[in-house]
Protein backbone atom coordinates (compact mmCIF):
# COMPACT_ATOMS: atom_id res chain seq x y z
CA UNK A 1 0.00 0.00 0.00
CA UNK A 2 1.76 3.38 -1.10
CA UNK A 3 2.10 5.91 1.69
CA UNK A 4 -0.09 9.42 1.82
CA UNK A 5 2.52 12.33 0.31
CA UNK A 6 2.73 16.00 0.84
CA UNK A 7 4.20 18.27 -2.25
CA UNK A 8 6.90 20.24 -1.08
CA UNK A 9 7.27 24.12 -2.69
CA UNK A 10 11.17 22.54 -3.71
CA UNK A 11 9.25 19.98 -5.80
CA UNK A 12 9.98 16.70 -4.35
CA UNK A 13 6.88 15.03 -2.16
CA UNK A 14 7.68 13.95 1.18
CA UNK A 15 5.75 10.19 2.05
CA UNK A 16 4.28 9.39 5.73
CA UNK A 17 2.95 7.19 8.04
CA UNK A 18 0.31 7.58 10.32
CA UNK A 19 -0.97 6.22 13.29
CA UNK A 20 -3.95 7.35 15.20
CA UNK A 21 -4.56 7.99 18.94
CA UNK A 22 -5.48 10.55 21.39
CA UNK A 23 -4.79 14.51 21.17
CA UNK A 24 -0.63 14.33 21.80
CA UNK A 25 1.03 13.98 18.86
CA UNK A 26 4.33 13.28 18.22
CA UNK A 27 6.57 13.03 14.92
CA UNK A 28 9.26 10.51 14.24
CA UNK A 29 12.76 11.21 12.33
CA UNK A 30 14.74 8.71 10.91
CA UNK A 31 18.17 8.60 10.34
CA UNK A 32 20.84 7.44 7.46
CA UNK A 33 20.46 4.23 5.56
CA UNK A 34 16.84 3.99 7.24
CA UNK A 35 12.96 5.53 6.90
CA UNK A 36 9.83 5.40 8.86
CA UNK A 37 9.61 2.32 8.15
CA UNK A 38 12.59 1.39 10.75
CA UNK A 39 10.07 2.95 13.87
CA UNK A 40 7.47 0.19 12.96
CA UNK A 41 8.26 -1.71 16.34
CA UNK A 42 7.67 1.41 18.23
CA UNK A 43 4.64 2.75 16.11
CA UNK A 44 3.20 -0.05 17.77
CA UNK A 45 4.19 0.03 21.12
CA UNK A 46 3.93 3.63 22.38
CA UNK A 47 0.67 4.42 24.48
CA UNK A 48 -2.55 5.30 22.08
CA UNK A 49 -2.71 8.66 23.77
CA UNK A 50 -0.14 9.66 21.41
CA UNK A 51 -0.90 10.45 17.37
CA UNK A 52 2.26 9.85 15.36
CA UNK A 53 3.44 10.74 12.27
CA UNK A 54 6.56 9.16 11.05
CA UNK A 55 7.90 10.71 7.82
CA UNK A 56 9.93 9.73 5.01
CA UNK A 57 12.79 12.24 4.77
CA UNK A 58 13.79 13.61 1.20
CA UNK A 59 15.61 10.72 -0.80
CA UNK A 60 14.64 7.82 1.74
CA UNK A 61 11.78 5.38 1.51
CA UNK A 62 9.06 6.72 -0.67
CA UNK A 63 9.87 9.80 -0.78
CA UNK A 64 11.30 11.44 -3.92
CA UNK A 65 14.48 13.28 -4.85
CA UNK A 66 14.59 15.28 -7.61
CA UNK A 67 16.63 18.08 -5.51
CA UNK A 68 20.04 17.27 -3.64
CA UNK A 69 19.77 18.39 -0.47
CA UNK A 70 23.11 20.53 0.45
CA UNK A 71 22.76 20.29 4.44
CA UNK A 72 20.82 19.19 7.38
CA UNK A 73 19.24 22.55 7.45
CA UNK A 74 17.38 21.57 4.24
CA UNK A 75 16.01 18.22 5.83
CA UNK A 76 14.92 20.97 9.07
CA UNK A 77 12.98 22.81 6.02
CA UNK A 78 11.39 19.95 4.78
CA UNK A 79 10.31 18.95 7.97
CA UNK A 80 8.97 22.32 8.56
CA UNK A 81 6.58 22.40 5.14
CA UNK A 82 5.50 19.10 6.63
CA UNK A 83 4.49 20.12 9.70
CA UNK A 84 2.56 23.28 8.61
CA UNK A 85 1.19 20.80 5.61
CA UNK A 86 -0.21 18.70 8.64
CA UNK A 87 -1.60 21.69 10.49
CA UNK A 88 0.41 20.26 13.82
CA UNK A 89 0.55 22.77 17.00
CA UNK A 90 2.00 21.76 20.50
CA UNK A 91 4.00 18.34 19.53
CA UNK A 92 6.67 16.23 20.23
CA UNK A 93 9.55 15.65 18.39
CA UNK A 94 11.55 12.65 18.08
CA UNK A 95 14.78 12.20 16.24
CA UNK A 96 16.94 9.23 15.74
CA UNK A 97 20.61 9.29 14.61
CA UNK A 98 20.80 12.06 11.25
CA UNK A 99 17.23 12.47 12.60
CA UNK A 100 18.48 14.09 15.53
CA UNK A 101 20.60 16.47 13.93
CA UNK A 102 17.44 17.52 11.92
CA UNK A 103 14.89 17.79 14.41
CA UNK A 104 17.79 20.11 16.36
CA UNK A 105 17.95 22.43 13.26
CA UNK A 106 13.92 22.37 13.24
CA UNK A 107 13.46 23.48 17.08
CA UNK A 108 16.53 26.52 16.48
CA UNK A 109 14.54 27.28 13.49
CA UNK A 110 10.93 27.31 14.41
CA UNK A 111 10.59 27.81 17.94
CA UNK A 112 7.36 27.84 19.77
CA UNK A 113 6.10 24.72 17.57
CA UNK A 114 7.44 21.73 19.24
CA UNK A 115 6.88 21.66 23.16
CA UNK A 116 9.57 18.50 23.81
CA UNK A 117 12.55 17.02 21.86
CA UNK A 118 13.86 13.65 22.21
CA UNK A 119 17.20 12.67 20.98
CA UNK A 120 18.22 9.05 20.17
CA UNK A 121 21.21 8.00 19.35
CA UNK A 122 21.54 11.23 18.10
CA UNK A 123 24.43 12.83 15.55
CA UNK A 124 26.32 15.68 17.81
CA UNK A 125 25.44 19.47 17.95
CA UNK A 126 28.42 19.42 16.35
CA UNK A 127 28.02 17.11 13.44
CA UNK A 128 29.39 13.64 13.13
CA UNK A 129 32.99 13.69 11.13
CA UNK A 130 34.37 12.65 8.15
CA UNK A 131 37.80 11.02 7.90
CA UNK A 132 40.49 10.20 5.02
CA UNK A 133 41.85 7.37 4.79
CA UNK A 134 45.25 6.05 5.35
CA UNK A 135 47.01 3.81 2.78
CA UNK A 136 46.14 0.91 5.81
CA UNK A 137 42.58 1.61 5.19
CA UNK A 138 42.31 3.06 9.19
CA UNK A 139 40.84 6.55 9.19
CA UNK A 140 43.25 9.40 9.38
CA UNK A 141 41.87 11.48 12.09
CA UNK A 142 44.63 14.02 10.83
CA UNK A 143 43.04 15.04 7.30
CA UNK A 144 38.95 15.64 7.97
CA UNK A 145 37.05 15.89 4.59
CA UNK A 146 35.33 18.73 4.05
CA UNK A 147 34.22 18.89 0.70
CA UNK A 148 31.09 17.01 -1.25
CA UNK A 149 33.90 15.30 -4.03
CA UNK A 150 35.95 14.31 -1.21
CA UNK A 151 33.06 12.44 0.67
CA UNK A 152 31.90 10.89 -2.75
CA UNK A 153 35.14 9.46 -3.34
CA UNK A 154 36.03 8.11 0.21
CA UNK A 155 36.35 4.35 -0.10
CA UNK A 156 35.62 2.41 3.35
CA UNK A 157 32.02 4.66 3.66
CA UNK A 158 30.41 5.65 0.97
CA UNK A 159 31.91 3.59 -2.21
CA UNK A 160 31.71 0.45 0.45
CA UNK A 161 27.95 1.59 1.28
CA UNK A 162 26.97 2.54 -2.31
CA UNK A 163 28.41 -0.23 -3.83
CA UNK A 164 26.58 -2.21 -1.75
CA UNK A 165 23.36 -0.35 -2.97
CA UNK A 166 24.04 -0.31 -6.64
CA UNK A 167 24.23 -4.06 -6.69
CA UNK A 168 21.13 -4.97 -4.50
CA UNK A 169 23.60 -7.10 -2.00
CA UNK A 170 21.63 -7.57 0.84
CA UNK A 171 23.53 -9.92 2.70
CA UNK A 172 26.34 -7.18 2.51
CA UNK A 173 23.79 -4.34 3.72
CA UNK A 174 23.36 -7.46 6.48
CA UNK A 175 27.08 -7.81 7.86
CA UNK A 176 27.37 -4.27 7.76
CA UNK A 177 24.27 -3.49 10.29
CA UNK A 178 25.16 -6.97 12.21
CA UNK A 179 28.60 -4.97 12.70
CA UNK A 180 27.69 -1.77 13.64
CA UNK A 181 24.23 -1.77 14.74
CA UNK A 182 22.38 -5.00 15.46
CA UNK A 183 25.37 -5.98 17.67
CA UNK A 184 23.59 -7.82 19.99
CA UNK A 185 19.88 -8.80 18.65
CA UNK A 186 18.28 -9.11 15.28
CA UNK A 187 15.10 -7.99 13.69
CA UNK A 188 13.15 -11.98 12.81
CA UNK A 189 13.64 -12.95 9.31
CA UNK A 190 10.88 -11.01 7.79
CA UNK A 191 11.34 -7.44 9.58
CA UNK A 192 15.14 -7.97 8.72
CA UNK A 193 14.39 -8.48 5.00
CA UNK A 194 11.78 -5.87 5.18
CA UNK A 195 14.29 -3.41 6.53
CA UNK A 196 17.24 -4.02 4.48
CA UNK A 197 14.86 -3.63 0.93
CA UNK A 198 14.13 -0.09 2.85
CA UNK A 199 17.95 0.58 2.77
CA UNK A 200 18.22 0.11 -0.69
CA UNK A 201 15.56 3.27 -1.36
CA UNK A 202 18.32 5.52 -0.50
CA UNK A 203 19.64 7.75 -2.98
CA UNK A 204 21.16 10.78 -0.93
CA UNK A 205 24.39 8.63 0.80
CA UNK A 206 27.06 10.78 -0.06
CA UNK A 207 24.87 13.64 0.59
CA UNK A 208 23.96 12.81 3.89
CA UNK A 209 27.19 12.23 4.71
CA UNK A 210 28.46 15.80 3.81
CA UNK A 211 25.76 17.27 5.76
CA UNK A 212 26.38 15.30 9.01
CA UNK A 213 30.12 16.37 8.83
CA UNK A 214 29.16 20.32 8.46
CA UNK A 215 26.46 20.50 10.63
CA UNK A 216 27.39 22.52 13.50
CA UNK A 217 25.21 24.49 15.64
CA UNK A 218 27.63 24.26 19.01
CA UNK A 219 29.15 27.14 19.73
CA UNK A 220 32.45 25.94 19.08
CA UNK A 221 35.04 24.84 16.37
CA UNK A 222 34.77 21.55 15.32
CA UNK A 223 37.63 21.00 13.39
CA UNK A 224 36.20 21.93 10.34
CA UNK A 225 34.35 25.09 11.01
CA UNK A 226 32.68 27.43 13.35
CA UNK A 227 29.65 26.82 14.95
CA UNK A 228 26.60 28.91 14.38
CA UNK A 229 26.10 29.04 18.05
CA UNK A 230 22.28 28.32 17.56
CA UNK A 231 21.67 25.56 19.84
CA UNK A 232 21.64 27.96 23.25
CA UNK A 233 18.39 28.30 21.06
CA UNK A 234 16.77 25.67 21.99
CA UNK A 235 15.33 26.34 25.76
CA UNK A 236 12.58 23.25 25.53
CA UNK A 237 12.78 20.30 27.58
CA UNK A 238 15.27 17.75 25.69
CA UNK A 239 15.60 13.68 26.39
CA UNK A 240 18.87 12.75 25.68
CA UNK A 241 19.15 8.76 24.72
CA UNK A 242 22.07 6.60 23.48
CA UNK A 243 22.82 3.17 24.47
CA UNK A 244 25.68 2.26 25.87
CA UNK A 245 27.11 -0.21 23.42
CA UNK A 246 26.35 2.28 20.19
CA UNK A 247 29.38 1.64 18.13
CA UNK A 248 27.72 4.35 15.52
CA UNK A 249 27.38 7.03 18.12
CA UNK A 250 30.18 7.26 20.58
CA UNK A 251 29.74 8.76 24.13
CA UNK A 252 32.15 12.19 23.30
CA UNK A 253 29.82 12.91 20.91
CA UNK A 254 26.75 12.55 23.17
CA UNK A 255 28.53 14.68 25.70
CA UNK A 256 29.19 17.35 23.23
CA UNK A 257 25.05 17.15 23.08
CA UNK A 258 25.20 17.66 26.75
CA UNK A 259 27.32 20.80 27.15
CA UNK A 260 25.86 22.73 24.20
CA UNK A 261 22.02 22.23 25.08
CA UNK A 262 22.93 22.90 29.03
CA UNK A 263 20.32 22.95 31.95
CA UNK A 264 17.34 22.10 29.81
CA UNK A 265 18.92 18.50 28.35
CA UNK A 266 18.39 15.55 30.51
CA UNK A 267 20.78 12.26 29.60
CA UNK A 268 19.55 8.90 30.00
CA UNK A 269 21.68 5.76 28.99
CA UNK A 270 20.10 2.92 27.66
CA UNK A 271 21.36 -0.49 29.40
CA UNK A 272 22.65 -2.93 27.83
CA UNK A 273 21.73 -1.21 23.83
CA UNK A 274 23.45 -0.46 20.90
CA UNK A 275 22.31 2.20 17.86
CA UNK A 276 19.06 0.67 17.40
CA UNK A 277 17.38 0.51 21.36
CA UNK A 278 14.40 -0.31 18.97
CA UNK A 279 15.56 -3.70 18.81
CA UNK A 280 17.72 -4.27 21.62
CA UNK A 281 15.01 -3.22 24.31
CA UNK A 282 12.28 -1.48 23.13
CA UNK A 283 10.73 -1.97 26.42
CA UNK A 284 13.30 0.10 28.12
CA UNK A 285 13.26 3.03 25.12
CA UNK A 286 9.26 2.90 25.67
CA UNK A 287 9.14 3.74 29.60
CA UNK A 288 11.90 6.02 28.88
CA UNK A 289 10.13 8.18 25.84
CA UNK A 290 6.74 7.83 27.52
CA UNK A 291 8.22 9.35 30.84
CA UNK A 292 9.29 12.15 29.97
CA UNK A 293 6.49 13.14 27.60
Amino acid sequence: MSLPKIQLSSGDSIAYRVRSGGEETIVLVHGNMTSSKHWDVLLERLDKRFSIYAIDLRGFGESTYHNRIQGIKDFANDLSEIVNALDLQNFYLIGWSTGGAISMQYVVDHPGRCEKLVLLASASTRGYPFYGVKEDGTPDLNRRLKTIEEIEENPTKTLAIQGLYDTGNKEGLKAVWNAAIYTHKKPDETAYEEYVNDMLTQRNLADVYHALNTFNISGTNNGLSEGTDQAKQITIPVLILRGDRDYVVSEEMTQEIVADLGENATYIPLIDSGHSPLIDDLEQLTDKIEAFL
